[in-house]
């Protein structure tokens, strides 16, 4: 070996071996999810860097987070929000925590007076925002993880150029690679020249620019809509129709989508305008310092949430377990995606073993075999804990749903997945209301008609290959 390739090999070692200290160093990491990383960078030492340096942690550069630290003091500075500290009385105390939780991790209070309702279906759902959109007098805010030049996307799209042409200031964020189809079509073009500003969030960082931007896989999952300050959805739902053709096999795709009107707006919209102004550098604190729409009397209390990259490690989680936590008699749950942390596995079975019962509802075929596959072998932890497991046959059970004691519900973009509860930027809305916790039960209600419960005769009964591959992919989910 000449000295050149010595001086190579020894160089290749010790960046394997710092990028080994680096995964062990790493504070708040799970010890199994260390380990996991430690094992796979001593397997494949070359790959394995690779691996890490890509995906290794659900990094932002220092850059972006003193943008996102100005962003946030901006807001502070230009949103007296209202304490309502005292109204909390009216939240029974078992729901209260998941209430303060909410509250530590979005930075402002719990909104009371506030209404809500929720619309029949997808395509019902596009209707009622263009509705609202051709109703704006000030301004248009959407933010889509997914928006899809199809029947609903257009009508979308023409929506918005009707606004900007009469003068409404729309701003528009679609995620750069969920929405990258319409990002390139004359679509995207059309809305610009109307007047519309747009936003591509989260370009994939290329090059040396990854120094300076951040790991390459997070995505934008938010589904954000607020319409003059005053009127917000939130929700599962992309901009696209139910049929959803980029992966036709498994529709209809079934989502669900809450209507608010209150204070509860602004705090969606403060969500929104965080990552815009991150994202654009646009000066927003006129609009933002409006005030807040009036509470209803006799409204419900809801809090509006935004989770990602930039929030405390584990903030998802502790939000789920905050309001699995307040439940006493009953907990149903709906989500696609299921890759979850200890901390959250536990909660759903402890939730079961105090005697609560708990009901998860999962799509029968997902689009995603891996993950699929992954939520599959959590499937005996749960039913060994007492909860019961459904597989929904009627599409793609889409809706990210949690109501509790029929009286508390947490709906939003969020799923019970790795990618939600660490890397994706999400949204969603802690509700108290039995009304609107009971309209949701409704829509839970029907998707368990159509669903086939899972028994642990099943269970008991799947092949060794079957456990053997399902289990080994559980594996995979640490590496995150």
């Amino acid at each position: 070996m000449d000295i050149v390739s010595a001086v190579f090999v020894v160089l290749l070692t010790l960046i394997h071996l710092a990028v080994i200290a680096r995964a062990i160093l790493l504070e708040e990491r799970e010890p199994y999810a260390r380990a996991a990383w430690v094992l796979l960078l001593a397997l494949l030492p070359v790959g394995g860097v690779l691996l890490y340096l890509l995906f290794g942690e659900p990094w932002m550069s220092s850059k972006i987070h003193r943008r996102a630290n100005r962003v946030f003091r901006m807001l502070e500075r230009t949103l007296p929000v209202p304490d309502y500290s005292e109204e909390l009385e009216a939240i029974p105390d078992r729901f209260r925590n998941a209430f303060r939780t909410c509250e530590h991790v979005a930075q402002w209070p719990t909104a009371y007076g506030n209404t809500a309702r929720i619309a029949p279906d997808s395509n019902a759902a596009i209707a009622m925002m263009i509705a609202d959109i051709d109703r704006a007098e000030k301004t248009v805010h959407l933010s889509f993880y997914i928006w899809l030049s199809d029947h609903n996307g257009l009508k979308m799209v023409d929506a918005i150029c009707r606004a900007a042409q009469r003068g409404v200031t729309c701003r528009i964020v679609a995620d750069a690679i969920g929405s990258r189809q319409l990002i390139r079509s004359p679509w995207w073009r059309k809305m610009a020249a109307s007047g519309a500003k747009l936003c591509a969030s989260l370009k994939a960082p290329l090059g040396l620019s990854l120094l300076y931007g951040h790991r390459i896989d997070l995505r934008n999952h938010r589904k954000i809509v607020v319409i003059d300050g005053r009127v917000t959805y939130c929700g599962s739902q992309n901009c696209a129709d139910p049929e959803f053709l980029v992966k036709k096999k498994f529709a209809p795709w079934v989502d669900i989508m809450i209507r608010y009107e209150g204070p509860i707006a602004h705090q969606n919209e403060l969500i929104f305008v965080s990552v815009w102004t991150l994202e654009t550098g646009e000066d927003t604190a006129n609009f933002v310092a409006e005030q807040a729409p009036q509470p209803v009397p006799g409204g419900l209390e809801a809090i509006a949430v935004g989770t990602g990259p930039l929030s405390f490690k584990g903030a998802m989680t502790s939000i789920f377990t905050a309001v699995l936590a307040g439940a006493e008699h009953s907990a149903v749950i709906s989500t696609p995606y299921f890759v979850p942390d200890p901390p959250l596995v536990s909660a759903i079975a402890d939730c079961a073993r105090r005697g609560v019962a708990v009901r998860i509802i999962f799509p029968h075929r997902n689009d995603s075999g891996p993950v699929g596959a992954i939520s599959r072998a959590y499937y005996s932890t749960l039913a060994k804990a007492g909860v019961r497991i459904f597989e929904y046959r009627g599409g793609l059970l889409h809706a990210k749903t949690l109501v509790v004691d029929e009286a508390m519900g947490l709906v939003g973009s969020a799923n019970m997945d790795r990618r939600s509860l660490d890397l994706n930027f999400e949204n969603n809305v802690l509700f108290h209301s039995p009304d609107l916790a009971a309209e949701v039960g409704r829509h839970q209600d029907a998707w368990l008609a159509d669903s086939i419960e899972i028994s642990r005769w099943d269970l008991r009964h799947r092949s060794l290959a079957r456990r053997f591959i399902e289990n080994t992919l559980t594996m995979g989910g640490a590496v995150f």
